[in-house]
C-alpha cells in the first residue's frame, strides 16, 4: 500500500521493472535462437536444406511477444502514472468532510461513526440498526424523524460497554404514520486524514476506515 507521504513513483517504477525484466529475458532468448539458427543455416547440406517454414513462424512468435511485453510494461508504466495522480487530487480532501455511497463508518476511539441518511418521502418513525463487519447486529435505537437526517454513533451499548474501534455498517428502517415501510437510503460521512494506495486504488482514510475514492459523492468543508 502507498501513503500520499510516501514515494509517489512507486507504482510507475514497478511498471516499468516487471515489464524490462521480462523483455531482457525475452531479448536472450531471443538472441540464442538467432545464433542457434545461424548456425544450423552455416552446417546445412547443401543438397538437402532445411525447412526454415518453422524456424519463421518462431521468429514472428519471438516478435509478437516481445511486442506484447512492451506493450505490458508501458500500460502498467501509465496506470501507476494514473493512480500516483488521483493520490495527488485526492489529496486536497485531507481535512474535509466526506460523503460516501456506502452504509460503512469507522468507529475510533477518538471521534464516533456518523451517516446520512434520506427517507423516500415523510416518515413517522425511524429505527436504526448497527452491525459490525461480521455482520452481527450490535445496537439498535431509535431515531427522531424530525433529526436533520444525520445519525451519529459513538459505540455505546445497551450493557454499558462500549463497541470496539473499527468498521460499522448502518441500515435505518423507515415507516410513514400508517405503518407501511419508507425506503431509506444511508450514505457514510466522515473527515479525511489520509489517502493512500492500495493495489491501483486511492482509498480515503476516514476515522479508521480505508473508503474507495470511486464511492466519494460528496467533498465539504468540515462542519458543513
Amino acid at each position: 500500500m502507498t501513503s500520499i507521504t510516501a514515494n509517489t513513483g512507486s507504482d510507475a517504477s514497478v511498471g516499468t521493472a516487471v515489464g524490462n525484466g521480462a523483455l531482457a529475458k525475452t531479448s536472450a532468448d531471443f538472441n540464442m535462437f538467432l545464433k542457434m539458427l545461424t548456425t544450423q543455416m552455416q552446417n546445412q547440406d547443401p543438397l538437402n536444406p532445411m525447412d526454415t517454414a518453422q524456424y519463421t513462424q518462431q521468429l514472428v512468435q519471438y516478435s509478437q511477444v516481445e511486442q506484447s511485453i512492451q506493450q505490458t510494461g508501458t500500460l502498467k508504466d501509465i496506470l501507476g502514472r494514473l493512480t500516483t495522480q488521483d493520490m495527488a487530487q485526492s489529496s486536497s480532501f485531507i481535512g474535509r468532510e466526506a460523503q460516501f455511497d456506502s452504509e460503512v463508518s469507522g468507529l475510533s476511539a477518538a471521534a464516533p461513526a456518523q451517516w446520512a441518511f434520506t427517507a423516500d418521502r415523510a416518515v413517522g418513525s425511524l429505527l436504526a440498526t448497527v452491525t459490525d463487519s461480521a455482520g452481527k447486529v450490535v445496537d439498535t435505537r431509535p431515531v427522531d424523524p424530525a433529526t436533520s437526517g444525520r445519525f451519529t454513533w459513538d459505540g455505546k451499548l445497551s450493557n454499558g460497554e462500549r463497541a470496539p474501534a473499527g468498521s460499522y455498517s448502518l441500515s435505518i428502517q423507515g415507516a410513514d404514520l400508517s405503518g407501511t415501510v419508507v425506503p431509506v437510503s444511508v450514505q457514510s460521512v466522515g473527515t479525511v486524514k489520509q489517502v493512500t494506495s492500495a493495489n491501483g486504488v486511492v482509498q480515503l482514510g476516514v476515522n479508521g476506515a480505508d473508503m474507495p475514492a470511486s464511492k466519494l459523492i460528496r467533498v465539504s468543508s468540515a462542519g458543513e
